[in-house]
């Protein structure tokens, strides 16, 4: 499954910091990079703690574009 994330450039680095199909899910780090394998990691167990809970797998539900304001 693949879910939408919003990176946010913060003073210090980067913040995965809205994650609108699994709120509560966070990662932050100095690189882009580094903050997107983070969250990849944090996905990863955030939904096995779900499934561990006998919860529902969210499915995704966010669409993300850019657009342009003219």
């Amino acid at each position: 499954m693949s879910y939408a994330v919003l990176f946010e450039k913060t003073d210090t680095g980067y913040s995965a910091a809205h994650w609108p199909d699994l709120p509560g899910c966070l990662a932050a780090r100095s690189t882009l990079e580094e903050t997107a394998d983070l969250i990849r990691g944090a996905m990863r167990m955030h939904l096995a703690g779900i499934a561990e809970d006998g919860e529902a797998i969210p499915e995704p539900k966010t669409i993300a574009e850019y657009i342009v304001a003219a």
